[in-house]
């Protein structure tokens, strides 16, 4: 799928509603922004984070503990 869009006075994007319907994308969810060459990717992320990485790493999580961990998690394996 592609779709064309532009880039506002602000700097701002406007997703399309085509594009936002296919990823279920909603207001003010977070999304990763990935630039790969001139390429960007946005790769929408999960509302709970935590639920999803438990359940990935079949083991309670714990946020102070675990989330530089996380993050970085995610960064690496959005989008797969």
């Amino acid at each position: 799928m592609m779709a064309q869009a532009t880039i506002g006075r602000r700097h701002t994007l406007v997703i399309p509603k085509s594009v936002r319907g296919r990823l279920s994308l909603k207001v003010g969810q977070r999304v990763l922004l990935r630039i790969r060459g001139d390429t960007v990717e946005l790769i929408p992320l999960p509302d709970e984070p935590g639920a999803v990485l438990a359940r990935l790493i079949k083991e309670p999580y714990e946020e102070k503990k675990d989330e530089p961990k996380a993050q970085r998690w995610l960064i690496e394996h959005a989008g797969r």
